[in-house]
């Protein structure tokens, strides 16, 4: 099982701020820093500086890291066009040397909409346009140099595009999530390298994966291809008085973090890791750190559980 680390700027961070722990946590032997794509804080915290955009940031981290990979949960699809996008993502992978893992979502946040005047459109729009978009950005990335691509969709309408700059990678890793019984999964079967799911149970969690392998067998893709990931908070400390520190400073409850996330001491948490791994068969887990100051959380974390995950 895989520990990578998860950040959500938009509830207050700087460039600075994220590059201090996405260092920290190439240097701890993470294999990835992933972040959030949201325009507007959630819940009491003022959010300050303000927002940073993912593809911004990950254009400096692609300078400033060396191996680390790096990725969004979930980039939101109703923020760009899908040809821009395509660029962007590429070109960030030709500035990593091939390190991007992309991450992308219908969008669902509609108080970050409005604040910066950005379109709103139904659920079921929302996601033909999603559709699209995932049709389009691996369309453009997989058309052979010298070719052109064209499509004609509801949403969409490109033609003849040079389908240029390409990712340094082969394919860039598409990341597929979220809870929906039907549509979600079919995408995931079409165009998922790994199917993440953010905060929830284990049982939703199998039977969500299940709606996966389902849906990949009525298209005749092995599951067994699509990585499985969740994403939890952590809270994890050497001692009580530790854990109960860290989760005072996210203003969380320990009982509550137990239960919904991964909390408690190294041993604890490690059992926990177990738990979901035998129930469900997860291959890699987002720590959700939502103090950034915390250093010392991502590195005890990997002194202290990594080594147990063999």
């Amino acid at each position: 099982m895989e520990l990578r680390i998860f950040t959500e700027p938009q509830q207050g961070a700087s460039y600075d701020d994220l590059l201090r722990v996405a260092r920290t946590a190439e240097d701890a032997g993470y294999g990835a820093f992933f972040r959030s794509d949201h325009y507007l804080h959630m819940g009491s915290v003022d959010g300050l500086p303000g927002p940073t955009d993912p593809w911004i940031t990950f254009a400096g981290l692609a300078r400033d890291t060396t191996r680390i990979r790096l990725g969004t949960l979930m980039t939101a699809a109703t923020f760009r066009y899908p040809g821009p996008l395509a660029i962007s993502v590429a070109q960030v992978d030709q500035m990593s040397g091939g390190r991007v893992e992309f991450g992308i979502g219908a969008g669902w946040y509609e108080g970050e909409h409005t604040a910066y005047g950005i379109p709103f459109p139904s659920l079921g729009e929302r996601f033909e346009r999603y559709e699209e978009q995932l049709a389009i950005i691996t369309g453009l990335w997989e058309t052979p140099l010298g070719g052109t691509f064209s499509f004609e969709g509801k949403h969409y309408s490109l033609t003849d595009s040079p389908a240029l700059p390409k990712p340094a990678q082969d394919r860039v890793p598409v990341l597929i999530g979220g809870m929906g019984a039907r549509r979600t999964p079919a995408l995931a079967a079409s165009y998922a390298t790994e199917f993440n799911l953010p905060f929830v149970r284990i049982d939703q969690a199998v039977e969500q994966y299940a709606r996966v392998d389902a849906a990949c067998a009525e298209m005749g893709r092995d599951p067994k291809e699509i990585i499985r990931s969740v994403a939890l908070v952590a809270c994890v400390g050497r001692t009580d008085a530790d854990v109960a520190r860290r989760a005072a400073a996210i203003g969380r409850e320990v009982d509550e973090l137990r239960q919904n996330g991964l909390a408690g001491t190294p041993a604890e948490v490690v059992d926990r890791l177990g738990q979901w791994r035998d129930a469900t068969g997860v291959q890699r887990v987002y720590l959700q750190v939502l103090d950034l100051s915390d250093l010392d959380h991502i590195n005890e974390v990997a002194m202290d559980v990594v080594p147990q995950l063999v």
